[in-house]
């Protein structure tokens, strides 16, 4: 829910109008889902339907004929490295998320929530922003076989590594995975890849993105330039024949050069 309030928020301070939003959710949990509801209300909101199931056995948001339906953006931060999602029967989904034929490891559910993600990505206009444990970056097998998927199929945009300690459930690193069903011209065939974990304000028990280091990655995003310009965000427009060379793949530091790395290095 704080993901579609905070969407609102991002299209009202924007200019743009907030009741042309039409906004969707699906939570298995019955206190979180209920929550959800509750926070659009309380925030003016009444174009939204939070419905309560599991998205992998039975996803919930369909079309009338009962497939999947699709929508230009979508954002989640799953559960990470889900050990008791359904791989067992993946295969013969029967909205055939299991894109490319493949099913992710039955020990981590990370691709397999991407997967489920872009099948509900519309054709055109469709994005997808993801976060994601760094694992997903580079673990061999299925995984490696999904990121060969999204590269060919030139749907991965951007990488971009967070600072540690973001979270309350976890103090391991972070990325956000974004994904677009047609990228802009200047970016088919590139993955852009971001290292922002240098901009944080630290904090005792919990590191936090104000909104400057907020505006100063999205705008690297959008521009592909360090837009602070000192190097607190460092950024590379990575051709795909790099990435096929590391075999698939998309550790950041593979990619960027941070100084601390060099120093290491040494």
């Amino acid at each position: 829910a704080g993901m579609l309030v905070e969407t609102v928020e991002a299209v009202k301070a924007a200019g743009g109008n907030p009741d042309s939003l039409m906004l969707y959710g699906q939570e298995q949990n019955l206190t979180t889902a209920g929550i959800a509801r509750m926070n659009l209300y309380l925030h003016g909101l009444e174009d939204f339907e939070v419905k309560r199931g599991d998205t992998f056995r039975e996803p919930k948001l369909l079309d009338e004929h009962g497939r999947l339906r699709k929508f230009d953006v979508v954002i989640a931060n799953p559960p990470f490295s889900l050990d008791s999602w359904p791989s067992g029967t993946w295969a013969k989904d029967p909205h055939k998320r299991a894109l490319g034929g493949i099913v992710p490891p039955a020990k981590n559910g990370d691709w397999a929530w991407i997967q489920h993600m872009l099948s509900t990505m519309r054709d055109e206009t469709g994005r997808v922003g993801v976060v994601m444990p760094h694992g997903t970056l580079f673990r061999g097998g299925r995984e490696t076989d999904m990121r060969k998927y999204v590269i060919e199929n030139d749907l991965l945009d951007a990488v971009i590594g967070l600072p540690n300690n973001l979270f309350y459930s976890t103090s391991i690193p972070v990325a956000l995975l974004i994904f677009r069903a047609s990228k802009p011209a200047e970016r088919r065939g590139h993955v852009l890849f971001i290292d922002a974990r240098a901009r944080f304000k630290p904090g005792k028990n919990q590191n936090t993105l104000s909104d400057d280091d907020v505006d100063a990655i999205t705008s690297t995003y959008m521009t592909g330039d360090d837009a602070d310009g000192d190097g607190g965000v460092n950024v590379r427009l990575v051709p795909r024949s790099d990435i096929e060379a590391n075999g698939y793949d998309l550790n950041i530091g593979r990619y960027i050069q941070t100084e601390t790395k060099a120093e290491a290095d040494v």
